[in-house]
């Protein structure tokens, strides 16, 4: 048996608020997001997938008014060290390359933006390029909500619907 099978195995075991922790903390990782946590709550843990979704769903919004309202600084002081260049750079580039979009469609595009469970959407990018194009908090916090909300019914149904087909 693999180590990630025994882990597996390990995690499956343990009480349920334990899965439901998890399942929190890994829809609040970039990247990964809802993407990641609502299947591994539904198929690796067994989780009710109305439970998967809703607890994926709130663990995502974590950062969201976290980014929104500290980015801006910490961005302006790394951008004065070289060591943080790369990182800056990389930013920059991510952040150019969708906020037209969000821009052109301003709410529409940022709930969109979100709301399409594909990598580099979601809510750390979203709230990111809101924060740098200076979108007003309130408005920033309920349209990457409702782009989180789309996403997260859209993963859970595909898993949920992937699942009874096999």
């Amino acid at each position: 048996m693999s180590f990630v099978q025994e882990w597996a195995g390990s995690i499956r075991e343990m009480p349920a608020i334990y899965h439901y922790a998890f399942v929190f903390i890994i829809s609040m990782i970039p990247i990964i997001e809802q993407r990641g946590s609502i299947p591994l709550g539904i198929a690796l843990f067994g989780m009710n997938p109305f439970m998967a979704f809703l607890v994926s769903f709130l663990g995502s919004l974590i950062p969201c008014p976290i980014i929104l309202l500290c980015f801006n600084a910490v961005y302006n002081w790394m951008r004065k060290y070289n060591l943080f260049k790369g990182f800056c750079d990389f930013l920059d580039r991510k952040v150019r390359k969708n906020s037209p979009k969000i821009e052109k469609y301003k709410e529409i595009g940022l709930i969109t933006f979100v709301g399409i469970p594909l990598p580099t959407t979601g809510v750390w990018t979203g709230s990111l390029i809101a924060a740098v194009l200076g979108l007003r908090f309130g408005k920033s916090v309920f349209c990457v909500t409702l782009g989180a909300l789309i996403s997260a019914i859209v993963i859970t149904v595909l898993v949920a619907t992937a699942g009874w087909l096999l």
